[in-house]
């Protein structure tokens, strides 16, 4: 059976990382070819193009990367054809894969799509292209299930797979120091992005508060794909240290967390850890986005909690004096923690059991075997 599988950014490659070993448990015949991520890779996918080429934010970014991103669009759809896939498994990245669905269901290719994109906050008219060219979503928040219920389009809710992710992290935090030469002091994590042009932006204002709280050392959880080199050229990270491929020790270790608007944002509500969501991005781009985006909130916590449990920081909020008001808050309030605690314990039971990734699975090999197996002949 071959299975084709396409992510564009990092959490798309960890969660899609996950789906490849859940589908390989269940099956050792599965030929499997992939846009990625290492992980997706390491896993036991071919690895066609790597998300670190494909990721661009922001409607501005996508109108200057427009060639690129069409250029790409025709090589992955000459690249499903030459390879003939039994199903196309499309892992959130709306842009790009939504085009890939139209085109593949107009092509007879099964379409399965992991981690809905998220259409209700914005371009919720995107859930009757779905709808037509999707034969089976999996959704991982559980608020999804209704909102495509509205549309009389029926889902899968199989759970969070950050869950599982999480829960199999086995580590020390001596050993976590030793092994990055970190000192005694707390720490207090800095996750920018993934994306350069985020980064960019987030990281010299997260690195402003190394100077407010010299009693923390302040750790840069590098993104999966970036050089050491981009990261050194970016002003305020003389003698600041990055750390690669243990962002969810980091998480896991810290004291509190500046975090860049995303999925990092849920992370660090699982590993319970006190966080400012931050986000500022080009200003076109961001006030055409704040007239069309339908949702309070920007962090996956609050949209799952549906009310302000973490903080979010938003374009002009988000500068030196603000970030120094919350984050003394995260350090230093002791009632602030507690409420904040119990939040993060209501943002666990509702995200599901674990299991999520072998339960998509399962589901879609199910679905693939039935349509394998051929109807009686007619008498």
């Amino acid at each position: 059976m071959k299975l084709y599988l396409i992510a564009g950014e990092a959490s798309g490659d960890l969660h899609g990382s996950n789906l490849i070993k859940a589908l390989k448990a269940s099956r050792n015949d599965l030929d499997l070819r992939c846009w990625g991520g290492d992980m997706m890779e390491q896993a036991g996918a071919k690895l066609v193009k790597h998300y670190r080429d494909l990721a661009f934010m922001g409607f501005a970014e996508v109108i200057m990367n427009l060639r690129t991103i069409l250029n790409n669009l025709k090589f992955c759809k000459e690249d499903i054809l030459q390879f003939k896939p039994d199903a196309i498994i499309l892992i959130d990245y709306p842009g790009f894969n939504l085009r890939i669905a139209e085109w593949a269901k107009k092509n007879g290719i099964k379409v399965f799509y992991y981690i809905s994109p998220q259409i209700w906050a914005w371009k919720q008219n995107r859930v009757y292209k779905i709808r037509e060219c999707v034969d089976r979503m999996f959704v991982v928040l559980p608020f999804e299930k209704d909102f495509y219920k509205k549309f009389d389009y029926d889902v899968s809710f199989v759970g969070h797979p950050l869950l599982d992710v999480i829960h199999e992290r086995k580590n020390e935090e001596e050993n976590f120091r030793q092994k990055h030469q970190l000192g005694s002091k707390p720490l207090i994590a800095l996750l920018p992005g993934s994306r350069k042009q985020e980064i960019a932006r987030m990281l010299p204002l997260m690195l402003g508060m190394t100077d407010q709280f010299p009693e923390y050392e302040f750790i840069v959880a590098g993104a999966p794909g970036q050089e050491v080199s981009f990261y050194s050229a970016i002003a305020g990270m003389s003698n600041r240290k990055i750390i690669f491929g243990a962002t969810y020790d980091l998480l896991n270790y810290s004291k509190a967390g500046l975090i860049t608007s995303g999925t990092a944002t849920l992370e660090a509500g699982l590993f319970k850890l006190p966080q400012v969501v931050c986000y500022t991005g080009n200003k076109i781009s961001y006030y055409i986005a704040k007239r069309l985006i339908k949702v309070k909130y920007i962090s996956l916590v609050n949209l799952i909690l549906d009310r302000k449990a973490v903080t979010e920081l938003i374009q002009d909020q988000l500068n030196i004096a603000n970030l120094k008001t919350e984050l003394c808050l995260l350090l230093k309030d002791s009632n602030h923690l507690q409420k904040l605690n119990r939040e993060y314990e209501e943002l666990h039971q509702k995200l599901g059991g674990s299991g999520a990734s072998a339960r998509t699975a399962n589901e879609m090999l199910k679905i693939l075997e039935s349509a394998s197996v051929e109807p009686p002949p007619q008498t």
